[in-house]
């Protein structure tokens, strides 16, 4: 069935300091805070044209939600439980700060029909996170995740690649301690600079280097490996395309590209078939997944000078692609990734 976010926009508001790369006003299009008959307004238009039989949820976005006061937070959540209650919608989410969730917040979350909290984790090495202005313990991530998936509530962690002071191996051991937290699902940003913060500062004083599309993808390469064989559910790679965002006076750099996620898998698909030296490399597969295994642009042909011949075969399922009568599964070429120098 498929899926849908309903989305409300709380800007700035609950974040309780501004991390190096955040302007939430830029990303989110949003400067005002809104009331709960903005959310209402919000609910009721998607529901009048999002299709009925479809999973809806209604998501807010921004800010640290649980750091807003209990009392706007239960206004808020009261006028969506309505839509919950009535089977207009399947579920609730928010995203928060790890060191912002305790039994007394949690309560009134599932109290009121929250059902997924996305921890905005972003890295767990305790040197990136000062660097970036929004240190705290690493232990708090695990005691935060331990307690919502207590609370019988899905648990998500969104992950920045690229951030100031990380490397290629620190994101990548965040990505590890990521596994070990259990979350049902993560989101995968690269790290984009974004007009008016102090991230932009830095940049503009040479302090902080961005990574490029290549780097970026490279890094989010292993990283989506291990999370997809480890039965981790990602449900974004890179930011949601938007008009703010598609405006150079907005990201000023970094890897930021409107199918980021379509060259990450593209390119692990790349890796995986150049280790085959045959001279026509004929590939059979799912007519769903054809585009990513040519690559955005047929950026794969290319790289693969031509050798690649992709034929549709509908009898095979998403996750498996045939070459010279040998099938492989989706996991064993996730595996091939991890095990790549």
């Amino acid at each position: 069935m498929k899926h849908y976010n309903i989305p409300i926009f709380i800007s700035h508001f609950g974040c309780p300091n501004d991390c190096a790369f955040c302007n939430q006003k830029k990303i989110n299009g949003k400067e005002t805070d809104i009331t709960a008959e903005d959310i209402k307004e919000t609910v009721e238009r998607y529901l009048k044209t999002l299709p009925k039989k479809s999973k809806k949820e209604v998501a807010f976005f921004g800010g640290t939600f649980t750091g807003i006061s209990q009392r706007l937070q239960i206004e808020y959540l009261e006028v969506v439980k309505e839509y919950l209650d009535s089977g207009e919608i399947d579920g609730i989410r928010v995203s928060t700060r790890p060191d912002y969730i305790s039994d007394e917040i949690l309560k009134i979350l599932k109290k009121y029909g929250v059902t997924t909290i996305e921890l905005g984790v972003q890295s767990l090495d305790e040197k990136v996170l000062e660097k970036t202005d929004r240190f705290y313990p690493v232990q708090k991530v695990e005691e935060a995740s331990n307690l919502i998936k207590k609370y019988g509530i899905e648990l998500g962690i969104q992950l920045m690649l690229g951030l100031p002071d990380s490397t290629f191996e620190s994101d990548y051991q965040t990505a590890l301690k990521t596994v070990s937290l259990k979350p049902d699902i993560a989101r995968i940003y690269p790290t984009l600079v974004i007009s008016q913060t102090k991230l932009a500062k830095m940049y503009k004083n040479k302090q902080y280097i961005p990574l490029s599309i290549e780097e970026g993808i490279k890094r989010a390469v292993k990283i989506y490996s291990l999370l997809e064989i480890n039965g981790i559910n990602i449900i974004r790679v890179g930011l949601q395309p938007t008009e703010e965002l598609s405006d150079r006076e907005t990201v000023l750099a970094g890897p930021y590209h409107p199918a980021f996620r379509e060259l990450v898998v593209g390119e692990i698909y790349y890796r995986f078939l150049k280790q085959f030296n045959h001279d026509i490399l004929e590939v059979e597969a799912n007519q769903k997944v054809i585009s990513t295994i040519i690559g955005l642009n047929k950026r794969n042909k290319i790289r693969l000078k031509n050798r690649l011949k992709v034929r549709i075969d509908n009898a095979l399922t998403k996750d498996k692609i045939r070459i010279k009568e040998k099938k492989y599964e989706w996991r064993e070429i996730l595996t091939f990734i991890l095990r790549e120098e």
